[in-house]
C-alpha cells in the first residue's frame, strides 16, 4: 500500500513538472510572439541618457556618480552571440563628485565588445540575456519554469531559468505579454552576492518588434544605466569584430592577477607594482602595507611579494586610501590574512557590513577563513611608527573625489603615496593643461596646508611608462612652479 502511494505521489510530481514546463513554454511563446522575438536574430538600439559608475560613490551612503550619455548605441547578435556598445560620455556631476574618471573634459568616446565563447564570464554575457529578447531566447533553451506572482498590485508570469553562475534568472511578464523586469544575482568583489536588475517600460513598435523606450539597470541598490531609446533596427547587420588585444574586459582585468614586481624606495620601504601600486614597509616586528586594491588576485600578489621582501614577519596593517571598489577590492583578502584595516572613520560602518556580506556565488578567502575584521579609523591625521620608520596618514580636506580620501606621507623619505588625486598620464607632463582638474588642485592645496615636504609622488595609478613622478610634475598640471 505504501509503495502504491509513493508511486502515485511520484507520478503526480512528474505530471506537475510536465504541466509547469508546458505552461512555461506557452508563456515564453506568447511573449515572444507579442514582442516579435521569434524571428529576431540581431537588434540595434540607440538613444541617450545616463550611466552611473558602480563602486565610485563620493561616500558610502551616496549613489553611484552619474555621467551623461550624449549618444548610446548597442548592437546584439543573438546567434553568435555577441554585443557591442558605443557611447559618447560627458561629465554629469557638477562640480565633479566621486570617481569614474572624473572630471570628464569634453566628450569621451567609450566602447565595449563581448563575443561569447566558452571562457566568457557569465556576468559579461548578461547585456545579451537580460534584454527582453535575449531573456526569452535563453529561457526557452534552459528548461525554464513559471509561477504566477502579484507585485505592486500587478499580476505577472514569472519565468525562471538557472544562469551559468548557478543563480536564478527571473523575468516578469505582464498581462500584455511584455517583459517588464529581468533580475538575477551576481558576485561583486566588495558587495558579495548582489541583485542585478533591468527594468523595461513604454514599449513601442519598431518595424514589427515591440521595444521598450525606457530602460533602467540597477546594481548595488542604485541605478547603473538609465536610457531613453529613440531608434531601433530589428535584424540590422551586426558586424561585431573581436576587439584589439588589451581592449576587452578580460584583457583589462589581467594585470590584477599578474606577478608583483617591486623596487626599493628606501631602507625598508618597497614599491610593489604589477597592478595598482602599493608600498610595503618593514617595521620592527611586522609589515605595514599601504593600499590593498583591485581584487583578491591582486591583493594575494601584493601579500606574497611583501612577505618575500620582508620575510618572517606578519602583515599587521593595511592602509586604505578610500572606499572606491578598485582601491578597496583587495581588503577582504588582507582581512583573511589577519591584517587590521586602517581607513577614514566615514568608512567603518560600511566596511563592517561588507566584510560580513555573503559571497556564496564566488566564495573568496575571507568567506572561507570566516575571520572577524579588525578596523582602525582616523579623522584628520594618524601616525604609524616603530621608532625608525614613520608613516603619516592625512585626510585630504575638501576633496571632491571622495569624502574620506587619505594619503600616506613618509617624512624621512619625502615620499607621498596618493590615489586618484593625481593620475599621471602615460608620458611626462610638459605643460599645464587647458582645464585644470579640481582633484589635482585639491591635492596641491592640501600639501601646502599640511606643509609636507614632498619630493617623490607614488600614484596608486602608476604611470604606464614606469617613470618616477616628482612634485614638479604635479605642480606643472596646476600651473605652479615647484618650491623644491
Amino acid at each position: 500500500m505504501i509503495k502504491k502511494c509513493m508511486a502515485a505521489v511520484a507520478i503526480t510530481i512528474l505530471m506537475s513538472w510536465a504541466v509547469m514546463a508546458q505552461d512555461a513554454r506557452t508563456v515564453i511563446s506568447n511573449a515572444s510572439k507579442a514582442v516579435g522575438a521569434d524571428n529576431l536574430k540581431t537588434i540595434e538600439y540607440s538613444g541617450s541618457g545616463m550611466d552611473f559608475t558602480l563602486g565610485q560613490a563620493y561616500n558610502p551612503s551616496s549613489p553611484w556618480p552619474k555621467f551623461i550619455n550624449k549618444t548610446y548605441t548597442r548592437v546584439i547578435n543573438f546567434e553568435t552571440p555577441a554585443t557591442r556598445m558605443d557611447r559618447i560620455r560627458m561629465q554629469g556631476e557638477n562640480p565633479p563628485r566621486g570617481g569614474g574618471q572624473q572630471p570628464v573634459i569634453g566628450e569621451q568616446p567609450q566602447n565595449q565588445t563581448v563575443i561569447v565563447n566558452a571562457n566568457t564570464p557569465w556576468v559579461n554575457q548578461l547585456e545579451i540575456w537580460m534584454t527582453p529578447y535575449g531573456f526569452l531566447k535563453a529561457a526557452a533553451a534552459n528548461n525554464a519554469t513559471v509561477k504566477q506572482q502579484t507585485t505592486g498590485g500587478k499580476r505577472y508570469n514569472v519565468i525562471t531559468f538557472q544562469g551559468q553562475n548557478k543563480a536564478a534568472v527571473n523575468g516578469y511578464i505582464n498581462e500584455q505579454n511584455m517583459v517588464e523586469r529581468v533580475e538575477t544575482m551576481i558576485d561583486n568583489t566588495m558587495l558579495g552576492d548582489i541583485v542585478f536588475e533591468a527594468l523595461y517600460s513604454d514599449y513601442k513598435d519598431f518595424g514589427g518588434v515591440k521595444f521598450p523606450t525606457k530602460m533602467v539597470q540597477k546594481q548595488g541598490g542604485y541605478p547603473i544605466l538609465d536610457l531613453t531609446i529613440t531608434d531601433v533596427k530589428p535584424n540590422a547587420p551586426a558586424n561585431i569584430q573581436n576587439p584589439q588585444r588589451g581592449a576587452g574586459p578580460a584583457a583589462a582585468a589581467a594585470p590584477a592577477a599578474a606577478a608583483a614586481p617591486s623596487q626599493k624606495l628606501a631602507d625598508g620601504v618597497y614599491l610593489i607594482l604589477g597592478g595598482y601600486a602599493s608600498i610595503a614597509v618593514d617595521f620592527k616586528d611586522y609589515i605595514v602595507v599601504v593600499e590593498g586594491p583591485q581584487s583578491e588576485e591582486r591583493a594575494s600578489a601584493i601579500i606574497t611579494e611583501a612577505k618575500r621582501l620582508i620575510p618572517n614577519k606578519p602583515i599587521k596593517y593595511v592602509v586604505n586610501t578610500h572606499q572606491h571598489f578598485d582601491h578597496a577590492g583587495g581588503l577582504r583578502t588582507f582581512v583573511a590574512e589577519g591584517a587590521t584595516v586602517i581607513t577614514h572613520q566615514v568608512n567603518k560602518p560600511y566596511y563592517e557590513k561588507l566584510f560580513n556580506a555573503p559571497h556564496t556565488l564566488t566564495p573568496d578567502k575571507l568567506a572561507s577563513a570566516k575571520k572577524k575584521a579588525s578596523i582602525e579609523t582616523m579623522t584628520e591625521k594618524k601616525v604609524l611608527t616603530d621608532g625608525n620608520h614613520v608613516i603619516e596618514l592625512h585626510h585630504l580636506q575638501g576633496s571632491g573625489h571622495n569624502e574620506g580620501l587619505v594619503v600616506a606621507y613618509f617624512p624621512k623619505e619625502k615620499i607621498l603615496l596618493e590615489a586618484d588625486a593625481f593620475n599621471p598620464p602615460a608620458q611626462p607632463v610638459t605643460q599645464t593643461p587647458a582645464t585644470i582638474s579640481p582633484y589635482n588642485q585639491n591635492l596641491v592645496d592640501n600639501i601646502a596646508r599640511l606643509k609636507l615636504d614632498v619630493q617623490t609622488i607614488i600614484p596608486v595609478h602608476y604611470p604606464a611608462d614606469g617613470r618616477k613622478v616628482s612634485i614638479t610634475e604635479l605642480m606643472k598640471v596646476v600651473g605652479k612652479a615647484s618650491s623644491n
